[in-house]
């Protein structure tokens, strides 16, 4: 049985509810700022997130919700702009103190600090709003404590792909033995499961009707406590949040 010796987490709705209070109203924002007449509600983002990544998501609501829009000519220089824009106005709440991270995040990160844990962030967001989240919440120095950022770009296919996984994993010159993953969404389980990760969930609001059949404990939150997580799947051997201990004990089954 190999040793865990690396946690990765996924951002987005895993670290904080980024997507309901952080790029949905970014996106608007950058709508707005662009002149155009498009809103993104609660509920039609729940849609948009069975696409990963910004640009994707652009795309996708042209296609399925707005297919009478012009596109301009330079349609992927307009697509671009719009990203970078909304990027922006993420940075923007982030740095207001809008988006807090989720119950236990800052703890459990902590904790597997002190123990020497080596960690990594392996995300479809943009390299910018990781550093967004990161030094808004964790502090100014925070995106060092992190050995690999794999965000964005670095990999042509996005999750529920693998590959963003496999990349962080040779980066860090491990096995999928060796680490276990942290993630909240359908596309995030398939992605981890499919690079032979043991995955523990943290649901939202967004997610929690999705099939997480292939994750090993599925949590409402990781919890604190004060405030004890609810078991939705798997088991949790007698904690009542989620720290290290847990975590190498979930790690550790068959």
């Amino acid at each position: 049985m190999a040793t865990l010796q690396a946690l990765l987490f996924d951002v987005d709705g895993t670290l904080a509810d980024t997507e309901r209070d952080g790029h949905r109203p970014a996106f608007n924002m950058a709508f707005k700022a662009a002149g155009l007449d498009w809103h993104w509600d609660e509920s039609l983002y729940g849609e948009l997130l069975e696409v990963t990544g910004g640009k994707e998501r652009i795309r996708y609501y042209l296609e399925k919700f707005n297919p009478s829009f012009s596109k301009p000519d330079q349609f992927d220089a307009f697509v671009k702009a719009l990203h970078v824009s909304k990027t922006r106005f993420y940075t923007q709440l982030m740095a207001e103190g809008k988006i807090p991270l989720r119950p236990g995040v800052e703890r459990l990160i902590n904790e597997a600090r002190s123990a020497d844990m080596r960690l990594a962030i392996v995300t479809t967001t943009t390299p910018a709003n990781v550093t967004a989240l990161l030094t808004n919440t964790l502090g100014a120095d925070s995106e060092s404590w992190f050995e690999v950022i794999a965000a964005g770009d670095i990999v042509p296919a996005k999750k529920p792909a693998p590959d963003i996984y496999l990349w962080a994993l040779k980066q860090m010159n491990l096995t999928p033995a060796d680490a276990i993953a942290f993630e909240d969404s359908l596309n995030g389980i398939k992605s981890s499961a499919a690079a032979q990760l043991k995955t523990i969930i943290t649901i939202n609001d967004y997610t929690k009707e999705e099939d997480f059949s292939q994750a090993q404990l599925v949590l409402d939150q990781m919890g604190d406590e004060n405030k004890p997580f609810n078991v939705l799947s798997g088991e949790a051997q007698g904690h009542s949040f989620l720290d290290l201990e847990l975590v190498k004990k979930i790690h550790a089954t068959m």
